[in-house]
């Protein structure tokens, strides 16, 4: 009998009971550690929950009985304001609930990483909310194999099609993005993108597909990567101001890129948007306290926090999803960094 864990509890139990050779009430007061089953009974119970791969689900129990359970979430980073958005959807949502958030970052740690999988395989969990670039890929087998529910948030690869994960419209906040500054008089627009992620690649195509739409040929000496860190914005801007024609506008990944491209046009002798317009990408909060107040491109960060652990919790439930799959919109917010080029 297979020992792949199905959306149905009382199944699930049943599974258990017949791999054990007991009845599903004495397996139920093994799983709830409950008194009343001999020791042996209960080693051979819990023996097959553990070669099985099955995890005991208080998160369930939780939703139907009012009583708390767990999640964990694992990041990249906490002391960056694009994770920080997305923990506070995830820990309200978890909050009205009634459960509570195991916070784990990983620093792009490998270390980190097996010793998270390694507590959570060992202790068990009631679900994970995973916000990684590609390394999510080598969790989501074992966890899967153990029986522990997972959603993407901001999903950097090709997950499996029936993982929940949550991301953002891309390619059409890239297209915005540029489109805007055409219709702004740009025609020399720079875009200064970030990891060999999905998310990047969308965002990439759609500032491309703006350009193209309008009679331009990308550049790409245009095209600057790097990662999401102010570092990139400032080293790339560097390198783009010393071209024989430099660009009159910036279109960068991420708003953190943003404040690297405002320090480098100040120790150039520039500001934005008088010699270059700027256009980030996120809208996270400090975006609109920049001097000059940043335009860019929503994403709403917090709510695909939110929604991939409501997406978590009715999978914990049992309940099927009408689709694994949602990109939530993005849309301009224009500010003050961006102007038409001087004449």
């Amino acid at each position: 009998m297979s020992g792949r864990r199905t959306a149905n509890g009382k199944t699930r139990m049943a599974e258990i009971a017949a791999l054990a050779g007991v009845s599903k009430p004495t397996v139920s007061k093994v799983m709830n550690g409950q008194p009343g089953v001999a020791a042996a009974t209960r080693e051979r119970v819990e023996r097959v929950i553990a070669e099985r791969g099955y995890v005991r689900h208080s998160a369930a129990r939780a939703l139907s009985a009012g009583r708390a359970g767990s999640v964990n979430l694992v990041v990249k980073e906490i002391d960056n304001a694009y994770f920080s958005e997305i923990i506070r959807g995830v820990e309200e949502t978890l909050e009205r609930a009634g459960l509570s958030m195991v916070l784990t970052a990983t620093h792009d740690e490998a270390r980190r990483h097996r010793r998270w999988l390694a507590r959570v395989v060992e202790h068990g969990t009631d679900g994970a909310i995973l916000v990684l670039p590609d390394e999510h890929f080598a969790h989501l087998g074992e966890l899967r194999r153990h029986g522990v529910p997972v959603a993407l948030v901001d999903d950097r690869g090709e997950s499996p099609p029936d993982v929940p994960s949550v991301g953002a419209t891309n390619f059409a906040g890239g297209f915005a993005a540029t489109e805007h500054l055409l219709s702004l008089g740009h025609r020399r627009i720079a875009m200064i993108s970030g990891p060999a992620f999905k998310s990047t690649r969308e965002r990439a195509a759609g500032y491309r597909t703006a350009l193209q739409e309008a009679g331009i040929q990308p550049e790409p000496l245009l095209e600057k990567p790097g990662g999401f860190v102010a570092e990139t914005g400032h080293g790339a801007t560097r390198e783009l101001l010393r071209l024989p024609d430099p660009p009159t506008a910036i279109f960068t990944g991420n708003d953190l890129q943003a404040m690297g491209v405002y320090r480098a046009l100040y120790e150039a002798g520039l500001r934005a948007p008088d010699d270059v317009s700027v256009v980030g990408f996120d809208d996270l909060p400090f975006a609109r306290l920049l001097t000059p107040a940043l335009t860019t491109v929503r994403q709403p960060v917090r709510e695909m926090g939110a929604l991939a652990t409501r997406m978590l919790l009715r999978v914990i439930a049992g309940e099927k999803l009408e689709s694994a799959r949602v990109e939530l919109a993005t849309s301009l917010i224009v500010r003050e960094s961006s102007a038409p080029p001087r004449p």
